[in-house]
């Protein structure tokens, strides 16, 4: 299964939590975030989820694309949106998927 059925998962997922609102592949900084929950109340933090998918993938390598997914957060300032919104704490995610393994990498 690729990204996109992952993505569509997660997205379902997420819709699930009424405290925030689900926005997906918006601009944000340098590029686009695949996942934001941007949080309904101002005591609640943001979040930011990357998505990876990999057929055949040892967990290893699982593991480093997590943290690669992780570190296209940062790189491309896809917080930089919340943080104009006055969100200043931010979760973030590198999730990966490779067959029924996944790996989750959390800054």
């Amino acid at each position: 299964m690729g990204e996109n059925f992952y993505h569509g998962l997660m997205l379902g997922l997420c819709a699930a939590m009424e405290q925030y609102f689900v926005t997906s592949n918006r601009e944000s900084g340098e590029g686009r975030y695949d996942i934001c929950l941007w949080p309904k109340a101002g005591n609640l933090p943001g979040v930011l989820i990357e998505l990876k998918a990999e057929k055949d993938c040892s967990a290893e390598k699982l593991r480093k694309l997590a943290q690669m997914a992780l570190q296209q957060i940062e790189d491309r300032r896809y917080d930089m949106e919340l943080h104009a919104q006055g969100i200043h704490t931010v979760f973030k995610y590198g999730v990966t998927f490779g067959g029924k393994m996944v790996e989750v990498a959390a800054k």
